[in-house]
C-alpha cells in the first residue's frame, strides 16, 4: 500500500527557470524585496527537489470535508443541548446537508468526528469504545451511513495517554487500535499529540502509520506531530513527516476570530521557506479548519480566509453549523473557481511575495503550464484597519507573470473575465479592509494553438474598468 514518492523534478525546474526570466522592476509598491523573495523561492525549491513523500495513492489534491471541532468543540451535554452535542445524530444530519445543499457536488467529501466521541475508559477487552449514550449504534454503523451517501468518514484519536479532551489515547495500543479503526471502515484518521512527549513523536507517529498501512485499508493519515515539536522548541523532520503522513498541522488551533486568521497567515508567510517545499500531491501542510459562516469573521474576512487557504493548497474542512449558515457564506464555501485553485493538480503551495504597510500579495503557481511558464493565482490582501479600501497597482511582470503571449485574467469572487493581458499590463485592484481580491491568470494557450509563435499585443489600449478594479 505504501511506496516512496519520486523526486519532484518538473516543478522545481520550471519554477527556477521562470524565476531567472522574471525581470522584476521597481514600481510604486513593488521593490527589491519581491526580487529577493523570488530568488529565495527558487533556491528553496532546488534544495527540496529530492523531497520524498507518502505515496498511498490518497489525497492527490488537498482533502475537503466537514469537521466538528471548531464549531461544536467538546459539547457532550446532550440532555440540555441535544441539537449541538457530539453525538451520532449530528454527523448524520451534516452528512445529509453536505449532499442536499450542494457541498458534495463541489468537492467536500469527508465527514469527520473530532475529539470527545469515546467512553472515558477502554472496555474490559482493552478496546476503544464509543460513548454508549451518544453513539448507541457504534462507529461502524455511522461510517456505513456516511458511505451510503457516497461520502467518506473520518475519526480522531491521540498519540498520547489521553486525547486533548481527556479520553483514552492510543499510547500502548497502537497496533490493536489501528486494526480496530480499520474494522470500522474509517477512511481518515487524525492523530493529535496531547499527553505525549514531542521527542517520542518521530517514532510513535511513524509506528502508528505502519500499523495503519498493515491493515490494508486505505486511510488518510493526518498528523499533529510538527506543531507539538515546534512549540517544544524542536525542529520537525519534515522529510520523515511527509514520508509518514498525508497532511500535518504546522501551527496552533484556529479560533473563531480574525486575529487567529492573521496569526496563521503570519506563520505561513514568515516560515514559508521551511514548510512550503514539503507540500505536494498526497502530502499537505494544514493551516486548520475553515471558520467561514461562524461568529468571528466578517464577510470580507471570510472571503480572505477562503482565498488564502486556496493559495496555500490547504485542506478545506468546514467547521460550521450547516443547518443555519447564511447564503452569502455558503456561496464563499462553494465558490467553484476558488476551490479549483485549491485543488490544482500540480499541488504547489503558494507563497507571500510582497508585504508592506498592511498590503500583502500571495501567489501560487497552477496549471495550465506552457514550456517554462506557469499560470498563477494571485491574492491581494489588505490588512489595514483605516476604514477605506486600498488601491494596489502592479504590472503582471512585476508579479512574476512573464509569458510573452499573455494571460487570461479573471476575478474569482466578482466573476469578471478581463480577457488576455500582457506582462506589461498594469493592474489596479481596490481591496477592502481585511478583504481580498483573488485573480486567476492562465497562460493564454489559445494563441499557441492558433499559431506556433506569439504576436505581441498592444499594451497602451488595454484599459478595463469593472467593479472599480482597473487594468491598463
Amino acid at each position: 500500500m505504501v511506496g516512496i514518492a519520486g523526486v519532484i523534478r518538473l516543478r522545481s525546474q520550471l519554477l527556477c527557470s521562470q524565476a531567472v526570466s522574471l525581470g522584476l522592476v521597481n514600481s510604486n509598491i513593488i521593490n527589491e524585496r519581491m526580487v529577493q523573495t523570488v530568488w529565495i523561492w527558487c533556491a528553496v525549491v532546488l534544495i527540496a527537489k529530492f523531497t520524498a513523500g507518502l505515496e498511498n495513492g490518497l489525497v492527490r489534491t488537498p482533502p475537503m470535508g466537514w469537521l466538528s471541532w471548531e464549531r461544536f468543540r467538546c459539547n457532550t451535554d446532550c440532555k440540555n443541548d441535544p441539537d449541538n452535542c457530539i453525538r451520532d445524530g449530528l454527523f448524520r444530519t451534516m452528512t445529509d446537508i453536505v449532499i442536499a445543499e450542494g457541498y458534495a457536488a463541489v468537492g467536500y467529501q469527508y465527514i469527520n468526528i473530532d475529539d470527545c466521541w469515546l467512553e472515558r475508559e477502554r472496555g474490559f477487552d482493552g478496546q476503544l469504545k464509543p460513548d454508549r449514550q451518544r453513539f448507541p449504534y457504534g462507529i461502524k454503523n455511522l461510517a456505513d451511513y456516511v458511505h451510503s451517501k457516497g461520502l467518506k468518514f473520518g475519526i480522531y484519536e491521540d498519540y498520547g495517554n489521553y486525547t486533548c479532551g481527556g479520553y483514552p489515547g492510543i499510547l500502548g495500543h497502537l497496533e490493536e487500535d489501528a486494526a480496530l479503526i480499520a474494522s470500522w471502515d474509517v477512511d481518515y484518521i487524525k492523530l493529535d499529540g496531547c499527553y505525549a512527549h514531542p521527542s517520542d513523536m518521530d517514532k510513535g507517529y511513524s509506528e502508528f502509520g505502519y500499523y495503519l498501512n498493515r491493515t490494508g485499508r486505505p486511510m488518510v493519515y493526518s498528523c499533529s506531530w510538527p506543531v507539538y515539536q515546534t512549540f517544544a522548541g524542536m525542529k520537525p523532520n519534515f522529510s520523515l513527516i511527509s514520508d509518514t503522513c498525508n497532511l500535518w498541522r504546522n501551527f496552533g488551533d484556529i479560533q473563531d476570530s480574525w486575529a487567529s486568521i492573521e496569526s496563521i497567515m503570519d506563520y505561513f508567510g514568515d516560515n514559508q521557506d521551511d514548510i512550503a517545499p514539503n507540500a505536494g500531491p498526497g502530502h499537505w501542510n494544514d493551516p486548520d479548519m475553515l471558520i467561514v459562516g461562524n461568529f468571528g469573521l466578517s464577510y470580507e474576512q471570510s472571503k480572505t480566509q477562503m482565498a488564502l487557504w486556496a493559495i496555500l493548497a490547504a485542506p478545506l474542512f468546514m467547521s460550521v453549523d450547516l443547518r443555519t449558515i447564511r447564503p452569502e457564506y455558503k456561496a464563499i464555501l462553494q465558490n467553484k473557481k476558488i476551490i479549483a485553485v485549491d485543488q490544482d493538480p500540480l499541488g504547489i503551495q503558494g507563497r507571500r511575495i510582497y508585504k508592506h504597510k498592511g498590503i500583502e500579495i500571495w501567489a501560487r503557481p497552477i496549471s495550465p503550464t506552457y514550456q517554462n511558464y506557469y499560470s498563477y493565482a494571485i491574492a491581494f490582501i489588505n490588512r489595514r484597519t483605516d476604514g477605506t479600501p486600498s488601491d494596489v497597482s502592479v504590472t503582471l511582470k512585476e508579479l512574476g507573470l512573464a509569458y510573452p503571449a499573455g494571460y487570461r485574467v479573471e476575478d474569482l469572487y466578482e466573476d469578471v473575465d478581463y480577457g488576455t493581458l500582457t506582462p506589461q499590463t498594469k493592474i489596479k485592484v481596490k481591496v477592502n479592509p481585511s478583504g481580498v481580491v483573488i485573480l486567476r491568470a492562465d497562460v493564454d494557450l489559445e494563441a499557441v494553438y492558433a499559431q506556433n509563435n506569439y504576436t505581441p499585443f498592444p499594451v497602451l489600449n488595454q484599459v478595463f474598468k469593472v467593479n472599480q478594479n482597473t487594468f491598463k
